[in-house]
């Protein structure tokens, strides 16, 4: 720009209004008095005043004076930075220094703390891990996990604040799918993978091992389906069930054909992306990161590094190959009370409603939990009471949580319940 615009015409430098906007006006001869005390105590090394507070006001107005001439020495600010450094107090960087930076990991998702002893229970089909926690002498709880996990994953919500009193009057026994364990070699290659009836009845010998007469059902997916079958097939050895995910049918088309490709790429090449995007919307359902990205991680380094894809995909396999159950409302059904629960984010939401319609309306309740998909990892509060009120309503004391009488089934109405 010439610089004679600068002076004449319709451009004017901006240099004089902004420094009249930013620096106390010096015709003013209180200012012109408050600024000669400000040099005379810094010649006297009184730098302290920048930081106390003075009853007088010609002190105070020092300070602030001081304060802004700190400033001109800073990076340019706005207007408003520059009156909010002019009036508030500042701190020294000087002191403070990083040092050290350490890192903290989650502690290992074990059972060592929580007191869970490891059995190996013998079955036709080969040896099976079953989990212990708890006093052997208490109701037995079985645990039945899903496709991809094991019995570790219900160690987030039985070490739930609100599900260590129900362990101080239970005994719960976590069973393993063959060959689902972490660190579990891979399976012989002439083994033969249990049908789903085949798994259901193994629960037979772990009620023979362990002397358990009843128990009370606790199964998410692959699991709760082999639940509800071995209910149906005995039915006086299960008091009651919670079933999670719980599909009531055969697979569909869908499902069959990204199955089948789930398990040729495992037994190829192991874990790929697909598998693994694949078992992470089974069990969480669309876009798991925007809830909870640490959670989706945590199962996506777990799928990554403590599955054996070997013995993954026989269980696939096996549950890809299911048999209906063969239940109807009005014709035979379970008998043992169920509590049907899914979440409202869930992609089985609607397998969850089929096997709702089957079951009789007296002793089922259908629970869908709102904002979740894998509801015992993003709900455990909502989860550990409706099984805490489901276990009251058959019989189990509110306080204790010790058997008072024998199970009296409630009479709910035909419906379902979201929370």
């Amino acid at each position: 720009m010439p610089r004679g615009l600068l002076s004449e015409g319709s451009y004017t430098s901006l240099d004089p209004v902004y420094k009249g906007t930013t620096v106390p006006n010096i015709k003013d001869g209180r200012i012109k008095k408050v600024l000669k005390m400000s040099k005379a105590k810094k010649r006297l090394n009184f730098n302290e005043i920048l930081f106390s507070q003075f009853d007088n006001n010609e002190e105070a107005e020092v300070n602030i004076l001081t304060k802004e001439e700190s400033t001109e020495k800073m990076p340019t600010t706005s207007a408003e930075e520059a009156a909010l450094l002019g009036v508030a107090p500042m701190e020294s960087m000087d002191d403070i220094e990083l040092k050290n930076i350490q890192l903290q990991f989650p502690s290992a998702r074990c059972f060592g703390e929580a007191g869970c002893t490891e059995v190996r229970v013998r079955t036709d089909r080969g040896d099976i891990l079953v989990a212990v926690q708890g006093d052997r002498n208490k109701p037995a709880i079985f645990t039945y996990h899903d496709l991809g996990l094991n019995y570790i994953c219900f160690q987030p919500f039985f070490n739930f604040v609100d599900m260590r009193a129900l362990l101080e009057n239970f005994c719960v026994y976590h069973i393993n799918a063959p060959g689902q364990e972490e660190g579990a070699q891979s399976l012989p290659e002439d083994y033969i993978y249990p049908t789903m009836d085949e798994l259901a009845n193994q629960l037979n010998y772990v009620q023979g091992h362990f002397r358990i007469k009843s128990f009370i059902g606790f199964g998410v997916g692959a699991g709760a389906n082999i639940l509800a079958r071995f209910a149906l097939a005995y039915p006086q050895k299960v008091d009651a069930l919670a079933l999670i995910n719980c599909t009531s049918n055969q697979s569909g088309w869908i499902e069959w054909a990204y199955q089948k490709m789930n398990t040729r790429s495992l037994r190829a090449r192991g874990m790929t992306q697909n598998v693994l995007d694949y078992l992470m919307w089974h069990h969480f359902g669309k876009f798991p990161e925007e809830r909870n990205h640490d959670l989706a991680q945590m199962y996506r380094m777990h799928f990554n590094r403590n599955v054996n894809p070997t013995n993954l995909s026989l269980f696939i396999d096996s549950y890809l190959h299911r048999t209906d159950l063969g239940i109807a409302r009005d014709a035979e059904t379970i008998k043992a009370p169920v509590l049907n629960i899914t979440g409202a984010l869930s992609p089985h939401v609607e397998d969850t409603v089929t096997f709702n319609g089957r079951l009789h309306p007296n002793n089922s309740t259908w629970m869908k939990i709102s904002d979740c998909g894998m509801v015992l990892e993003e709900q455990p509060g909502k989860i550990s009471e409706a099984f805490r009120l489901f276990l009251q309503g058959e019989g189990y004391g509110v306080v204790q949580l010790q058997k008072i009488s024998t199970p009296c089934h409630r009479e709910s109405q035909p419906g379902a319940v979201t929370v």
